[in-house]
């Protein structure tokens, strides 16, 4: 019995130091870029004095400013470089901030944050490679059809194939034809992102039930970040003549992910999931006005009628439930 206390003491040593090195990576992080993850943070209290409405239109309007300031990097770093910075400083800033537990989960939960990772990277490489080709409005709208894709298939009602059909219709409108200037290679890509953005989405709910909070979210994007590296390669030498490039990556990073997943979190708080869906349908709306404004797109009028179809079939989906 004398040895239990000195066992005791060893243990309590052992313990303290695995504490110490489990929290080392998350320490040094906050070292390096703390009053960013701080800021975040005061972000997200800052959040709980404004109405969810305007959070979440916030939220829509710093994605999209960032997705513009993204597309005038392209000339230097191009699509690859430019999706590996925001998704790279989005996973630092998302582990600083979440501090994510890795013990405790299963293989399976272990898998779907792979997973998820994965398809985070491809989701925003093929959009960064459709608004290199294709207005962001534009791109952005034909993205839509993943999640009204997962709304419609989720239901059994006609009146959700309704809405489909009017959305398909909206995007038809924007099928390359003689004398338009659309670049299809610019919409596969879009559509892509639109698969991928459907599978985000179903990995998410799976996700968020194994992981607390967003922590499941900053390990997929710190796996997308090492899945996405091969395919910024090409942009070291930019980085090196031009370190000012990593500002601009950051910029992004933050407007893109950090401010609007904050934002949107304090919302889905106070605002139902039918309400946060109907101010989602905005989106295209307002990515096609920020490039107009900041990067000089213009739509067209097939643009604009595929915009308004798809805008208003993702409204109607979200709206319609509540007439049941």
């Amino acid at each position: 019995m004398i040895g239990t206390p000195h066992r005791a003491a060893a243990a309590h040593r052992a313990a303290a130091a695995h504490r110490a090195a489990a929290a080392l990576p998350y320490d040094l992080l906050r070292g390096w870029y703390g009053p960013v993850a701080r800021e975040a943070g005061r972000v997200r209290r800052a959040a709980g004095a404004i109405p969810p409405t305007g959070l979440v239109f916030t939220s829509i309007l710093s994605l999209q400013v960032g997705s513009a300031i993204a597309k005038s990097l392209f000339p230097a770093l191009g699509p690859g470089g430019t999706v590996v910075l925001r998704i790279g400083f989005a996973a630092l800033l998302l582990l600083a901030v979440e501090r994510p537990r890795l013990r405790g989960h299963t293989r399976g939960d272990y898998a779907a944050v792979a997973l998820f990772g994965l398809v985070v990277a491809a989701m925003n490489t093929s959009f960064y490679d459709a608004i290199a080709r294709i207005p962001l409005g534009i791109a952005v709208t034909v993205e839509f059809v993943g999640p009204l894709a997962v709304a419609v298939f989720g239901s059994r009602r006609r009146l959700d194939l309704a809405w489909a059909a009017l959305a398909a219709a909206g995007i038809l409108l924007l099928a390359p034809t003689p004398g338009t200037s659309i670049d299809p290679l610019g919409l596969a890509f879009a559509l892509l992102g639109g698969a991928c953005w459907a599978g985000y989405i179903l990995l998410n709910v799976r996700v968020g039930r194994a992981f607390s909070g967003g922590s499941g979210l900053a390990l997929a994007m710190a796996v997308a970040a090492v899945a996405i590296i091969p395919v910024g390669v090409g942009a070291r030498d930019a980085l090196a003549a031009n370190p000012g490039l990593l500002a601009g990556g950051l910029g992004v990073a933050l407007l893109s992910t950090t401010i609007p997943y904050s934002l949107e979190h304090a919302a889905l708080k106070r605002l139902s999931a039918r309400a946060f869906g109907v101010l989602v349908s905005l989106e295209p709306a307002v990515a096609a006005l920020v490039g107009a404004v900041l990067l000089g797109e213009a739509l067209g009028l097939r643009g604009m009628l595929a915009l308004a179809g798809v805008s208003v079939a993702t409204a109607g989906s979200a709206l319609t439930p509540r007439l049941r």
